[in-house]
């Protein structure tokens, strides 16, 4: 059976830019990146123009590949308003050898910090910077010899992301092939004031006390069977109990007494004890330096981390980052940032978490079915709804 053609990409199918044209100002400043060895001044494609470029890639469905992509640069339209000029397949394949992906690292972080918080009331602001870091893998070709994984047949690569809760944002990224280590990304990442809650895939003591020493604090989820010394039991009270909460004890000793103790100060286990979607029950050691915080908040910042599951569903399922557009490891990094720049993009659009309606919504813009007062329309009515919730938790 032959091979159904993609539909071409024409002026109708790309209409409204508006929206693009609030981040352009912030990529200006990349565009003397990468034109080191243009000695002869006759670069066609620019960092910024390149960027502005995945960023379409993203929001428009009509564009699933570098190929569109460079049909989209022949339309005049596209050139007027992304800024860009008409550039070659060529030029398109090059550009992940020749524009760094570090810089856009710094661009995301500038835009986290102007996310607000979504979610307000007596939680939020006990567990105020509650980030949750994890990883997921990006499926990768076999003869992507960089993305080391299972072997030579099963390649990936990895985003090692740190996503603010209460803001719904990821405020800090790292791709790496899969094999990599999620401890040492995370301890090459850490920063001050946040709250670091983390599974089990994370578990290491020295880990722990390097978030300390960087000013931050930590909920881990341990390993059932780890070796704790615990020098006092607190009670439990009826909202602890109600949260699940089956002992809350202070730990003076991390490992077994043939090891060195790591732990310089007291720490803190609480159990917790739930069941499973399949009705299993299962318990939760849950280890932290917050000796203050009451028990079932322990619990809860641990249940929040389930959020950076829902924003990686989104971000491979919802806004296709699962395909990849490059195959080395700039490239595929360049991609990854790009796509966290576009769903914080949403974010600060709407001042509500990015969802597949007002995703939608944005394309249909772009694709010209949805006028702009339409797309404002909706936009105002994610703002007015997140405004009047923040209203009720005040």
């Amino acid at each position: 059976m032959p091979r159904q053609r993609r539909p071409e990409v024409t002026p109708s199918g790309l209409q409204g830019f508006k929206y693009f044209r609030l981040i352009l100002p912030l990529l200006d400043r990349l565009q003397h990146i990468g034109t080191e060895r243009d000695r002869a001044g006759n670069r066609q494609l620019f960092y910024d123009e390149y960027l502005a470029l995945l960023l379409l890639y993203f929001f428009n469905p009509v564009l699933t590949s570098l190929r569109a992509l460079q049909q989209a640069t022949d339309i005049d339209k596209v050139q007027k308003l992304l800024g860009v000029r008409r550039c070659s397949l060529g030029s398109l394949s090059e550009a992940t050898g020749v524009f760094s992906a570090e810089p856009l690292r710094e661009i995301l972080r500038e835009l986290a910090s102007q996310a607000v918080p979504l979610e307000h009331g007596h939680d939020a602001d006990a567990l105020r910077g509650l980030t949750a870091v994890d990883g997921t893998l990006l499926h990768a070709l076999p003869r992507m010899a960089w993305a080391l994984w299972v072997n030579d047949q099963h390649r990936a690569a990895k985003l090692h992301l740190h996503f603010e809760v209460f803001k719904s944002a990821p405020v800090a990224a790292r791709v790496t092939p899969a094999a990599g280590s999620e401890p040492d990304q995370l301890r090459h990442m850490l920063e001050s004031d946040r709250l670091y809650v983390v599974d089990r895939g994370y578990m290491d003591y020295q880990l722990f006390l390097d978030i300390l020493d960087a000013g931050s604090s930590f909920v881990a989820r341990i390993k059932e069977n780890a070796a704790l010394t615990a020098a006092e039991e607190r009670s439990l009270p009826d909202a602890a109990r109600a949260a699940g909460v089956v002992r809350d004890a202070v730990v003076v000793r991390l490992g077994t007494d043939h090891h060195k103790d790591v732990a310089d100060r007291p720490l803190r286990l609480v159990i917790v004890r739930r069941r499973k979607l399949d009705g299993t029950p299962e318990e939760l050691w849950l280890l932290t330096d917050r000796l203050e915080m009451p028990a079932e908040l322990v619990a809860l910042a641990y249940r929040y981390r389930w959020l950076i599951e829902l924003f990686f569903r989104w971000f491979k399922c919802i806004l296709g980052c699962r395909h990849l557009l490059a195959q080395d490891a700039n490239g595929v990094a360049i991609q990854v940032y790009v796509a966290l720049i576009a769903s914080l993009l949403i974010t600060l659009w709407t001042g509500s978490k990015p969802n597949k309606r007002t995703w939608e919504m944005i394309q249909f813009y772009l694709q010209g079915w949805a006028t702009l007062e339409e797309l404002e329309r909706h936009l105002a009515q994610q703002r007015s709804k997140q405004a009047a919730k923040k209203k009720a938790t005040a």
